[in-house]
């Protein structure tokens, strides 16, 4: 049976920086429905991901996914790499 500690939320996004030799800045793009007008609305927001094994770089397509805090803004770590750039 799963518990709500071992659902964990997963995104697909772009990497777009290097913050440092673990770190890297993930761009997750959302699309969605306007409630009242129903128009197309995109949005996108940053996070900041740990890379401990070092499969990512600039460019790629990755899958993260939410973990322990690691750092103040750091909690969510590399999964896989969906699409190299």
């Amino acid at each position: 049976m799963k518990t709500d500690r071992t659902i964990r939320r997963k995104l697909v996004g772009v990497v777009v920086k290097n913050s440092g030799t673990l770190t890297f800045s993930v761009d997750v793009t959302s699309v969605g429905v306007h409630k009242r007008y129903g128009k197309v609305v995109r949005g996108s927001k940053r996070y900041l991901v740990h890379d401990a094994s070092g499969i990512a770089q600039l460019g790629d397509l990755v899958e993260i996914s939410e973990t322990r805090p690691i750092s103040k803004r750091k909690t969510w770590r590399i999964e896989s790499v969906v699409k190299k750039a």
